[in-house]
This record gives C-alpha cells, structure tokens and sequence, in this order.
C-alpha cells in the first residue's frame, strides 16, 4: 500500500547527502517533496501540514552528529514523526473478563473476516474460550459466513436466524457464550453502503444491551480520506476505542492510514494484511513507520517466522545444509514452512531495503506450485537420490506433475547447482565460492552459479 510514499519520501531524503548542517534553507525543498508525497497518498491536508512543521521545528539549527549523514538524521525525525502520527503509546485492550468486543463498520470494511481473525489471535495471545455473536442479520449469507470461520478457528458460535431483533439477538448470544465459559465475545454487527440513521441507532441499541468493553471500527484503508469521515461519525455516535484497518496489502494510497488517528484521537489497535486469518496483527507505529521509510520491519518477519516454523525442524534443516545432505525432499519441506509466512510481497516489505523490489506474485507463487507439483510427482527415494532420474523417469514426473520435461531438468539442474554450493561451503571453500559468485555478478549472470533458481 505505501510503496509510492515509501519511493518519493526515499527521492526527498536522497537530496540531503552532503550537507553539512541541516538549515531551513537547504531543508525547504526536501520538506515540500515530503509534503507533495504525503498530500499524493491521500493524507489529509492538514496532518500533511502540521506534520512538516512540527519536522521542520526537531530539523532547523541541528548540528549533525557524528558519524551520522544528514539524510540518516533527517530520517530519524521523521521517523520518530511518523510514530508519532500513527499513534505512539499503548493499544492495549481491555482486561476485562469476559471481554466484550463490538465490531462496527460499513459495509464492504471486512468485518465478518476480521471478527474470525481477531478471535484467531486473541486466541493465540492466551485466551482460551473466544466466542462470536452473529448480529448483521441483513447481508445475504453473513450469518453463515461468520459461523464457517467460527468453525474453521474454533471458536464458539451463536446466531438466532429467525429474529430481526438484533439487540436481542446479541443480548442473547452474550448470555450464550457466559454459560460457555468464554473469556472473549465478539459481536459481529452489520454495515451499510454509507452511514445513516437507522444503522447508527441499531448499533447504539446494541451497545446499551451488552456493554461492551471495546468498540472497534473496522476501516477499509483503501477508502483513504473517506475512511477518516466514518470513524469520526462513528466516534461521535458510539465512543470509538479504536480501529481496525484491512486491506493494507491494497494498491490504495494509504493515507488513511497516516490521517486516521490524529484526525479523530482514537488509536489504531489492529490491521488486516491480506485476505487469510492469519494475516491479521496487533498495530505497531513504530513498526509501520519504518516499512514507509523503507526499512524494513525485521521484528515482524521474525515473530511471524517463530509462529509458523517449527524450531526443530528449522535447526535439523540447518543441519542438513551444513552436511551437504540436503534433498528434494527437505527443500519441498522449506518451500511449505516458507509459504505459511504469508505472501512473498509482504516478507519482502519487512526486508530492509527491499520495499521497492517490484515482485510478480502470481507468476512466483505460480513457479512454487509448479515446482511443488514436479517434487510431489517423484518417489521418496527420487527425491532423495534426485540422480537415479534417468529419461523416462523424468517424462514419468512431467505427465505427473502436468509439465514439460525440460522444466523438470531446469529444476533438477538448479537444485543440483544447491548441492555443489553446499558442498563447497562444507569443504571450507567459501572464499572460492564468493569469488565465483562475484565473477558471475560481473558477468551479468546473477549472485549465484547458473544464475539464481526460478523456483
């Protein structure tokens, strides 16, 4: 979503190498660059506006320190500014017990799929017995839509599809899930195409009900500016405590984002990245502000990495690698563990540097089925003595694996090439290595012997 902001803020910031003490004079035009690309990604005027003074006052006057560029300086106000945008301090929910979560939001912002995913991951931060309450008993389906992914992350489940009664059907449901003995109930409410009377009057009726502990908004950040306008109507209407943004793996500005909560004072509390439930994480400012910086967001890709590779299977992997006795069959085993960290866009925007890396996701995620097809299609002993593959066996794994053969030879090509550098690691020749590599670089053939695999 931040990829221009994240590219024009870089072409801003790259016109301060060089200076030797940032003035307000050569600080003017890099600071009206920051506020063109803010104001182009649909953050609202006036947080563009106040936010390049409030830089500006921290930049003019500042000695640069030691060690340290200009541009670096520079990047460390703004991005202590942008935190600071974005929301700083505690998000933390309630402690209640049960607590009592109501989702709002028009229609179309994700709630349903964010009720589930909230209710994954709460689950996962330690509370046992989540619990959701089916109350949009207007659009087609939702009410079964909220029940499958109440299944599918098991947690508890309640809908009345005979009443039209929502403040009862939620009073219900509260009383449902207390004889449970759950510890977290989710009130899925429903939305409209824009916000009106009867919607706002429906969801207050609600809240008088079952009192929750958290009102959260669930935003569309693709919205942009208008995004800003409902979460200050819902805050009048029903005290916001905070706010959910999805959709932030889009292609929109993403000046909701940045406008959002200094615009209505309520912090953002949760954001929805891609359209799985796992794809769905506290809110952290800090964090968020260096991926629009370009730098990365380490701290994210290695949690995300500790929840969903298995340690010990990580290690015996390495181990693996470092005999050289690595197969078809422990790379198909990585390949897997790789893909439940999500899409390959979002790992490389957590990569330092790699933000601007344009990625074709469809044709890569397409190459691993395909190289998942070919690997399946072997035996396990072709898959552990990949050399045994003579002609027909490869034709064999082509009609299997519903490919050409002369993908199934670039495959084992590849891999081959894998083995030969681990083998070369293991026999203490990686200053040999590093110097194929580098010729191969010169050349114009990529980092790595053959060029790099296009698994």
């Amino acid at each position: 979503m931040f990829e221009s902001l994240t590219d024009k803020l870089s072409s801003a910031l790259r016109n301060l190498r060089g200076v030797g003490q940032l003035s307000e004079a050569n600080m003017e035009a890099s600071l009206q660059e920051v506020r063109t690309a803010l104001l182009s990604a649909d953050v609202h005027f006036r947080v563009a506006r106040e936010f390049i003074e409030r830089v500006k006052t921290k930049v003019i006057g500042q000695e640069v320190l030691k060690g340290v560029t200009p541009g670096q300086q520079i990047v460390k106000i703004i991005h202590d500014e942008l935190v600071a945008l974005l929301g700083e301090g505690s998000t933390a929910l309630s402690a209640a017990r049960p607590l009592k979560i109501l989702m709002v939001g028009l229609h179309g912002s994700g709630k349903t799929t964010s009720t589930a995913k909230l209710g994954r991951l709460l689950k996962k931060k330690g509370y046992n017995k989540p619990f959701a309450v089916a109350c949009d008993i207007y659009r087609p389906a939702a009410i079964d839509q909220l029940e499958i992914l109440a299944k599918q992350e098991e947690l508890g489940f309640y809908a009345d599809r005979n009443s039209m009664d929502v403040p009862a059907i939620g009073e219900a449901g509260l009383a449902a899930a207390r004889a449970e003995g759950a510890d977290l109930i989710l009130f899925d409410t429903a939305g409209r195409l824009q916000i009106d009377a009867d919607l706002i009057e429906e969801v207050k009726q609600l809240r008088a009900r079952v009192q929750p502990d958290e009102v959260l908004l669930v935003a569309d950040g693709a919205l942009g500016q208008e995004a800003v306008n409902v979460a200050k109507a819902f805050h009048e209407a029903l005290q916001l405590t905070g706010l959910i943004l999805t959709k932030l793996d889009g292609d929109a500005r993403g000046g909701a984002a940045l406008s959002i909560k200094s615009i209505t004072g309520v912090p953002i509390k949760f954001v929805g990245t891609g359209e799985k439930t796992s794809e769905f994480d506290l809110f952290h400012p800090d964090r968020l502000a260096s991926r629009i910086l370009g730098m990365g967001d380490v701290v994210s890709l290695v949690e995300k990495a500790a929840e969903v590779i298995d340690q010990k299977e990580a290690e015996k992997m390495a181990e693996k690698m470092r005999k050289a006795d690595f197969t078809l069959e422990d790379f198909l085993a990585q390949m897997q563990q790789i893909k439940k960290l999500g899409s390959l866009g979002g790992i490389m925007g957590m990569m330092p540097g790699m933000s601007g890396v344009k990625i074709d996701e469809d044709a890569a995620e397409s190459g691993m089925k395909r190289t998942e097809a070919i690997i399946l299609s072997m035996t396990k002993q072709e898959r552990r003595k990949p050399e045994i593959l003579n002609g027909s066996r490869r034709m064999r794994i082509a009609n299997g694996a519903g490919v050409k053969v002369v993908e199934v030879n670039q495959l084992l090509k590849q891999f081959q090439q894998m083995q030969q550098m681990m083998k070369m690691l293991k026999g203490g020749g990686s200053k040999k290595l590093m110097r194929q590599m580098e010729q191969m670089k010169r050349q114009g053939g990529g980092g790595m012997p053959g060029g790099f695999p296009r698994f």
